[in-house]
């Protein structure tokens, strides 16, 4: 039970390194297509500019397609009424707000300098005010993401030797009592396969065991992720958990048969006498 209870946890742990890096580049690129680039438009810009900027906007190659939002002043502030109730627009003061354009911007341009860009070359238009976005989001976004993968990597693989050794001793004390039967089979003429054959039969169970047992806590907590950052839906998914899953089973199994494969050619090879010490 030990041994099957360590195996699923530090499978557990190696499927959570593996979901990190099989969608934390594609988790960084989804973050980052969904940061607004705010185009603000000057306050005496025509119809005609306001459709020259947008059609300039659709056929930009740094524009995420199917991005592109036009909010005017009046609308803009029908929004802040909704956020700040209807006071916000009964203190006397006139409208504060420009008609402006929100994109994103594809996940290859998302760099500083690209941005830097951008924002040149729209605001040298004459009916753009200006440009915002926020520039440090990324950077935080990305930069955490990347220690988190450093960490997990780190606790992954120290469990992953802890549990290896801890796994292999359990094998051979739970084996230890087993000994003398494994020896007297050999010294009737038993060969080494028909002995060690229910075994690792055995073994195979108890790794499938531990393997399903991390696999329910790896699918448990997706789930639960997925509740707390819906964006995680739109991760690729359905094949790439299956291969993930079906390596941490055959992991698992490999791990707990060679253990037991070790252990039991390990008494083969002793003396008679040996087994006694």
């Amino acid at each position: 039970m030990y041994a099957v209870i360590s195996l699923a946890l530090v499978l557990f742990l190696v499927g959570f390194f593996g979901l990190l890096m099989l969608h934390g580049s594609q988790l960084v690129r989804t973050f980052k297509e969904r940061v607004n680039i705010l185009v603000e438009m000057t306050e005496n810009h025509t119809q005609t500019e306001v459709d020259t900027l947008r059609q300039m906007l659709e056929v930009a190659s740094y524009v995420k397609e199917g991005s592109i939002r036009y909010v005017d002043r009046e609308r803009a502030a029908e929004l802040m009424e909704d956020d700040f109730g209807e006071d916000f627009m009964k203190l006397g003061l006139p409208n504060p707000f420009y008609d402006m354009f929100s994109f994103n911007v594809d996940a290859a341009q998302m760099q500083a300098d690209s941005l830097a860009q951008i924002r040149e070359a729209l605001r040298a238009l004459p009916y753009v005010s200006d440009v915002f976005y926020q520039e440090s989001l990324i950077d935080e976004v990305a930069g955490n993401l990347q220690t988190l993968g450093w960490v997990a990597l780190g606790i992954g693989l120290f469990f992953v030797i802890v549990a290896v050794t801890l796994i292999h001793n359990t094998v051979r004390l739970a084996l230890y009592s087993n000994r003398f039967l494994i020896k007297n089979m050999q010294l009737v003429g038993a060969s080494w396969g028909f002995i060690s054959r229910p075994y690792l039969w055995r073994s195979l169970g108890h790794g499938f065991i531990g393997s399903v047992l991390a696999i329910l806590g790896l699918g448990g907590l997706l789930i639960w992720m997925r509740s707390l950052i819906p964006e995680l839906g739109l991760l690729q998914g359905g094949v790439t958990f299956l291969y993930l899953f079906g390596a941490l089973m055959l992991l698992g199994m490999l791990i707990y048969l060679l253990s037991t494969y070790r252990v039991v050619n390990k008494y083969l090879r002793m003396r008679v006498d040996d087994l006694y010490t």
